[in-house]
C-alpha cells in the first residue's frame, strides 16, 4: 500500500503529510496507511473533488483536502492556508503522464528541511523534468513486517477496502473487472 514509501519518508507520528496523487489508487492507500501510522494531518490535493469528499468523509478531520485549480502559485497558497502548520513531507504518486509542475508544486509547500519521495514517475515522459538528489528503489523487508503488524493490532483497516475475489480459473474475468472497477480502495483478488 503506502508503508514502504512513509517508511522510506521516515514518516513519524504527529508529522503533516501531503499525498500528492491522493485521489488514485496508490495515493489513497496511503492516506489510510499514513493516519494509521500516526500522522497528524494528511493534505490531499487533487482535482476530482468527488474522491476528496469522500476521503474526507471516510477518514474525518485530520484529511485536508485542497482543490487544485493548476495554477502553481494560487494551488501553493491554498495548500498553505488550508494546513494548520508546516507540511513536513511530500509523497508523490503522480503518473509519467502528468505535468511535473503539479509535483513541484507540492514540493515547494514542504517546510524547510522537509522530506519528498517521488513515486509515480512524474516528467518521465520527457518535457519539464524534475532533479532528484537521493532516491529509493523498491523497500526494505521490514516495511512487510510492519504493514502486517499495523493490521493485526487494528491501526490499519483494511474493512476500508471494496474487496471483489475471483477463483483461479477466472483470472480473465478478474482481469476484466479489474480494468472496469478501478478506483480508490477498489480491490480485485484472484485466490487459488
Amino acid at each position: 500500500m503506502g508503508d514502504r514509501h512513509l517508511l522510506a519518508l521516515d514518516l513519524k507520528a504527529g508529522e503533516t503529510l501531503l499525498v500528492s496523487g491522493a485521489t488514485g489508487n496508490f495515493g489513497s492507500a496511503t492516506v489510510l496507511t499514513a493516519l494509521a501510522m500516526g500522522a497528524r494531518q494528511v493534505v490531499t490535493p487533487g482535482r476530482n473533488e468527488a474522491v476528496l469528499v469522500d476521503l474526507k468523509q471516510r477518514f474525518g478531520p485530520r484529511i485536508i483536502p485542497v482543490r487544485l485549480s493548476g495554477d502553481g502559485t494560487q494551488d501553493i497558497a491554498a495548500i498553505d492556508s488550508a494546513t494548520e502548520g508546516p507540511i513536513d513531507a511530500v509523497l508523490d504518486f503522480l503518473p509519467p503522464s502528468a505535468d511535473a509542475s503539479v509535483a513541484r508544486t507540492a514540493i515547494m509547500a514542504v517546510r524547510p528541511y522537509g522530506r519528498a519521495i517521488l513515486m509515480g514517475g512524474v516528467g518521465m515522459l520527457g518535457g519539464d523534468d524534475l532533479s532528484l538528489i537521493k532516491g529509493q528503489w523498491v523497500y526494505e523487508p521490514r516495511a512487510v513486517h510492519t504493514m502486517v503488524g499495523m493490521v493485526r493490532s487494528g491501526q490499519l483497516d483494511l474493512n476500508q477496502f471494496a474487496v471483489t475475489e475471483f477463483a483461479l480459473e477466472e483470472v480473465n474475468h478478474a482481469v476484466s473487472h479489474a480494468a472496469a472497477n478501478n478506483g480508490p480502495f477498489k480491490l480485485t483478488v484472484v485466490r487459488p
